[in-house]
C-alpha cells in the first residue's frame, strides 16, 4: 500500500489506524500493524521513505 499510494490521503483506509504523530515525530505518518506493532513513515511528493516498524510493548 505503501508503496502504490500517490498521496497521503490514500492512505486513510478504515481499519488502518492511519494518523499524523505527534511531537518528535510530527513530520511522520502511522499505520496499525497489529495491536502491537505500528509502521511508521515520511511522505512527500507520492513517495513513502524513513519506514520503521515499532512495538508499543
Amino acid at each position: 500500500v505503501l508503496d502504490t499510494a500517490r498521496t497521503v490521503q490514500e492512505l486513510d483506509i478504515t481499519g488502518f489506524g492511519f494518523h499524523r504523530l505527534t511531537g518528535n515525530l510530527k513530520e511522520f505518518y502511522s499505520v496499525t500493524v497489529s495491536r502491537n506493532h505500528r509502521i511508521i513513515f515520511r511522505f512527500e511528493d507520492g513517495n513513502a521513505f524513513d519506514v520503521d516498524l515499532l512495538d508499543y510493548h
